[in-house]
C-alpha cells in the first residue's frame, strides 16, 4: 500500500464516507448516568464543582428518571447523601434511606430504566472512610458484613444491579453469598474491580460529602503506577462472582481498560469520573476548548479502549448530541 496508489485521505473527504468506515461508534445505550439521592422532598441542590448536577430528593429523582429514559440512556447509578452519619455507617442499609427511597421512585416512574446502586460506606460514615474503623484503619472483614447488608437493602428496594466500590478484599463474594441466600440470585454485581486512588475524585467528594476526616484511601484503593495488580484484582472479583468489572477512573487508565477487556473477555465498565467532567466544564466555560467536541472525543476514546459501558456525568449531553447528529 504505497503512495500514490494508496491515499488514506480518500475515505476522509466528507462526513458520509467517514461514517461508513468509522471503527468505533458511541451510542446512548453505551451510557450510564450517576445521580445523587438525598433526603426530604422537592430538593434539587446544585453541586458547585459539577455544573448541571444536583442532589435530588426521591420526587425529583423520579422526574429525572423520565428525562433520562427519553434520551435513550438505559441505566442510572445511584449514590446516597443521608440525613445523619455515624461511625458504623448504619444509614447505608436503612430501608428508608435516600438510595432505597430513590430506587422505588425511579422504578415507579420509569420501570424500564436499569437502576444500579453504588455499594459503599463512605457517604454514610462520620469519618468518611469506606468501612468500619478499628485501630485507626479500615477493618476489611468487619466492613464486609456492612456492605452485604447494604447491597441486600438495595435489592429489597428494587435495584436491578449492585456495584460495590469500597475496594475491600472479598466483598464481591460476601455480597454474592448474601444476595443468593435471600432470594436475589438474579441480581448482577458490577464490581469496581480496578479502582485507583486518584486525584480525579475531588468534585465527587463534594457532591457526596464523602471526604475522609483523617488520612486517605491509599491503603485500600489501587496505586496509580500498577497495571498487573489491576488484572489480579479483576480476576479475583470474577472468581467471587462479579458479572461486570469496572475500571475507575477512565481517561487516565485507558491502558487498563484495554488490558482488562483483552485478558478477561468480560463485560467492562469504565467510570469517567467527576474530575474528568469538571475539568472539561471549567475549560469550556472559559472558552478555552469546544466542550462538546472534547466530551465526545473523551467518551469515544474510552469505548475505543474496550469499555462496553461508560458511567459518565456527560450522559445526558452526549446522548442528546448523538441523537441530534444521527
Amino acid at each position: 500500500m504505497n503512495f500514490p496508489r494508496y491515499r488514506m485521505r480518500r475515505l476522509r473527504k466528507n462526513e458520509r464516507l467517514r461514517r461508513m468506515v468509522r471503527e468505533t461508534e458511541l451510542n446512548p445505550s453505551d451510557l450510564i448516568l450517576p445521580l445523587f439521592a438525598t433526603y426530604g422532598r422537592d430538593v434539587k441542590k446544585p453541586i458547585g464543582s459539577m455544573p448541571g448536577h444536583f442532589q435530588l430528593s426521591a420526587d425529583n429523582m423520579a422526574k429525572e428518571a423520565k428525562k433520562v429514559k427519553a434520551l435513550g440512556i438505559p441505566a442510572v447509578m445511584l449514590f446516597g447523601i443521608p440525613k445523619k452519619k455515624d461511625a458504623a455507617g448504619k444509614g447505608a442499609y436503612d430501608p428508608e434511606g435516600p438510595v432505597q427511597e430513590a430506587i422505588k421512585a425511579v422504578k415507579d416512574a420509569s420501570p424500564e430504566l436499569i437502576v444500579i446502586t453504588d455499594v459503599c460506606a463512605c457517604e454514610y460514615t462520620s469519618h468518611g472512610h469506606c468501612g468500619i474503623i478499628k485501630n485507626k484503619d479500615v477493618d476489611n472483614d468487619l466492613t464486609l458484613e456492612l456492605l452485604a447488608k447494604e447491597a441486600l437493602s438495595h435489592a429489597k428496594a428494587g435495584a436491578d444491579m449492585v456495584a460495590p466500590s469500597d475496594m475491600m478484599d472479598g466483598r464481591v463474594g460476601a455480597i454474592r453469598e448474601t444476595l443468593d441466600a435471600n432470594g436475589f440470585s438474579m441480581i448482577p454485581i458490577m464490581s469496581y474491580a480496578a479502582k485507583y486512588s486518584s486525584a480525579f475524585y475531588g468534585p465527587f467528594r463534594e457532591a457526596a460529602g464523602s471526604s475522609p476526616s483523617f488520612g486517605d484511601r491509599k491503603g485500600y484503593q489501587m496505586d496509580p503506577g500498577n497495571s498487573d495488580e489491576a488484572l489480579r484484582e479483576v480476576f479475583l472479583d470474577i472468581e467471587e462472582g462479579a458479572d461486570i468489572v469496572m475500571v475507575k477512573p477512565a481517561l487516565a487508565y485507558l491502558d487498563i481498560i484495554r488490558r482488562v477487556k483483552e485478558e478477561t473477555g468480560y463485560p467492562v465498565a469504565a467510570y469517567s469520573v467527576s474530575g474528568e467532567y469538571s475539568m472539561v466544564m471549567a475549560a469550556s466555560e472559559k472558552g478555552w476548548i469546544d466542550g462538546n467536541r472534547v466530551m465526545m472525543e473523551m467518551l469515544l476514546s474510552i469505548k475505543r479502549a474496550g469499555a462496553d459501558m461508560i458511567i459518565t456525568y456527560f450522559a445526558r449531553e452526549a446522548a442528546a448530541l448523538i441523537t441530534e447528529t444521527a
